[in-house]
């Protein structure tokens, strides 16, 4: 009996060693289960960080309990976790070029990074580009003044009380809208600008930029009117609200219906002022109100109406700063030659798609290069000027003046010789409408040794053979270019093109301006250096106000203007020192 006891007690025992040694296994394979769990989350928060996307998962709202769970037990380790990864789309960045990653940063260390251009309130994912530009921009010499910051947060607040989602916007839009004239003692909380294009991306840009420092001095919501041909190109510049014009705006698709200089009603001889009115300044039917834009008389009148429907192609801030506005406009830029710079900074940050085509073509082909030079060529008619003559005068520009290096011909130099301290490696970004160029360029450089060892790689990024007026991608291909031409060292421009003045503007950079290009023989040289980055007014005052007598050149009148370098008839800003 005793042994039998003692039988079932080892058996018993065996039994229990058995099942404990299952559960020692168990407890193993779930301790191992749960560090994947836990440890699976982080290293999905690590890849969200870095911003690269190699799969996305669909994550339940018990996975999600415990990747928050995974996120409080791994914080520490995220918080020492470098942030060296491209924010956007485009793989790592080299060294020289890397951006900082703002997800991180207080918004205060934010607005520095942009040289406080940019109000707190923004989603920073919804346009990245306004945090990282200023990485991409370096060695800027042009800070926006403290009186222009302080201009622009006043607006900021005028726009989101204003703007078309307030209840302002509502009650002083159905005011107007009843009737198209208004007693000139009654009063609208709101007055409003609208901006209407005309003509190609560069000529909207420098005209959006003109009508908004003239909606910045009047105290006016600065409302624009984007067909889907300009879609998704620019990030909204003001914080809380929109500047797009609302689909049901009155009188919408017949701005040329409105009272104008030319279509006036008399109305009560002065006693009344339009609710609307629409203000022709475009280069071939509104010249005349170009001319007389700076007047105080024109100014006056124009103030007092509600809403103004602006056309223009022009870049009209020369005409504001000989008017009655020019002492506020001498404290907001004490830089003359950085008016747009500042302004284009402001309003035009590309969009998040936007960016992903720039980013991507600067990393992959210009971010390594010891000097980026942008080459703008703009053939107003390529039918009549041959190309042979423009890739002579390209040469003889950028070799004249180093810009690439010259070809080395000799019978000993078939091969390039090796670099040395000296040599760079150059990459030219081509910006045409024509490919012939970028590929004459590339075919030399390949082909031919240089005399100093710099090794020359050139890049174009499309060739539309047409400028394409109505195309959203075409746009948002010239608005790449645009932008990729400002990160450049050197710029290389043509003479009347606003494609190149915005590039030039945007980059603070005085372009070598190649002189009438095209012909056959240069005058002087085949390209100048200019003097301004500003962009050029192709339709300056010409009348005195009061006497209406026609004034030959206004440069003789205001120091910090002068004659365009590549528009004898033009205007520009000029910083005075520049002229010395």
């Amino acid at each position: 009996m005793r042994t039998l006891q003692i039988s079932q007690t080892l058996k018993f025992v065996d039994h229990f060693t058995e099942r404990v040694s299952d559960v020692r296994k168990y407890t193993r394979i779930t301790s191992f289960m749960v560090v994947c769990f836990i440890s699976l989350p982080v290293f999905v928060l690590l890849f969200k960080n870095s911003k690269i996307h190699l799969f996305e998962t669909p994550v339940d709202s018990s996975t999600k309990s415990l990747e928050e769970n995974a996120q409080n037990i791994s914080s520490e380790l995220l918080e020492g976790i470098s942030q060296d990864v491209t924010p956007f789309l485009v793989g790592e960045y080299n060294n020289s070029s890397k951006p900082t990653n703002t997800s991180s940063i207080p918004i205060n260390d934010q607005q520095k990074l942009v040289d406080e251009l940019v109000a707190s309130g923004f989603d920073k994912e919804s346009c990245i580009s306004r945090y990282q530009y200023s990485s991409y921009h370096k060695n800027k010499p042009y800070k926006p003044s403290p009186y222009l910051i302080t201009k622009l947060r006043s607006y900021e607040e005028l726009h989101a009380q204003c703007g078309p989602q307030s209840s302002s916007y509502r009650r002083s839009i159905h005011k107007l809208s009843r009737s198209h004239y208004m007693n000139d003692s009654e009063t609208t909380s709101c007055k409003y600008l609208v901006w209407t294009p005309a003509n190609g991306l560069g000529n909207r840009m420098v005209s959006m930029a003109s009508a908004f420092l003239y909606s910045l001095l009047q105290n006016r919501v600065f409302l624009v009117e984007f067909e889907a041909e300009m879609d998704d190109l620019f990030c909204e510049p003001f914080p809380n609200s929109t500047w797009l014009l609302p689909k049901n705006f009155p009188h919408k698709n017949h701005w040329s219906q409105l009272p104008s200089f030319k279509n006036r009603v008399n109305s009560g001889e002065g006693k009344f002022i339009p609710s609307f009115f629409h203000l022709d300044l475009q280069h071939g039917h509104g010249d005349d109100n170009l001319r007389h834009f700076h007047c105080t008389k024109i100014l006056s009148s124009l103030e007092k109406i509600p809403v103004l429907i602006l056309l223009s192609d022009q870049y009209f801030v020369p005409s504001l700063f000989i008017s009655s506005f020019k002492e506020e406009l001498n404290r907001m830029f004490p830089e003359k030659d950085a008016v747009f710079h500042h302004l284009g900074h402001y309003l035009f940050n590309p969009s998040n798609e936007a960016w992903g085509l720039i980013t991507r073509f600067y990393q992959a082909y210009l971010a390594k290069a010891d000097e980026k030079i942008g080459l703008q060529i703009r053939v107003f008619d390529h039918q009549q000027v041959p190309s042979q003559n423009i890739m002579s005068q390209i040469l003889a520009c950028t070799q004249n003046y180093n810009i690439l290096p010259s070809f080395d011909d000799t019978k000993k130099s078939l091969y390039s010789p090796l670099r040395n301290s000296t040599s760079k490696s150059k990459a030219v970004l081509v910006a045409s409408l024509y490919p012939e160029y970028a590929e004459g360029l590339r075919s030399m450089y390949w082909t031919r040794p240089t005399m100093n060892g710099d090794m020359v790689g050139v890049y174009q990024p499309s060739h539309e053979e047409l400028q394409k007026f109505g195309d959203n991608v075409h746009n948002m291909k010239a608005w790449a270019e645009i932008y990729l031409l400002s990160l450049c060292d050197v710029l290389v421009t043509s003479p009347q093109s606003t494609f190149g003045y915005v590039a030039q503007s945007l980059g603070g950079l005085k372009p070598w301006i190649m002189v009438g290009l095209g012909r056959k023989e240069f005058q002087d040289s085949p390209c100048k250096q200019g003097f301004s980055m500003e962009p050029c007014f192709h339709i300056p005052p010409q009348y005195d106000c009061e006497g209406k007598n026609k004034i030959n050149n206004f440069t003789n009148l205001y120091a910090h203007l002068n004659t365009c370098e590549d528009v004898w008839w033009g205007v520009k800003l000029v910083e005075m020192h520049e002229l010395n």
